[in-house]
């Protein structure tokens, strides 16, 4: 089953301050955090919960949140 975080991986963004923000909390270095969020969600592995107004999406020891209305990625965490 297809959800609408997946049916919408085209409208996924994030600000400067989510760029730096990301990249500080998962301790990465990619150019293209966008990117490296959307291949993750995008993984067969990856569990993608709604709650509220915003996604989570568990992939390898990787949280992201995501708000499910503009599709902005909030922030990411490593899971402990």
């Amino acid at each position: 089953m297809k959800n609408d975080l997946i049916l919408n991986l085209n409208k996924l963004h994030t600000t400067e301050m989510g760029v730096d923000r990301i990249k500080k909390n998962l301790n990465i270095t990619v150019d293209d955090v966008v990117k490296w969020c959307y291949e993750k969600i995008k993984s067969n592995d990856a569990i993608i919960e709604r709650k509220g107004k915003n996604w989570y999406v568990l992939i390898e020891h990787y949280k992201i949140t995501i708000n499910a209305h503009s599709y902005t990625i909030i922030t990411a965490h490593v899971n402990k």
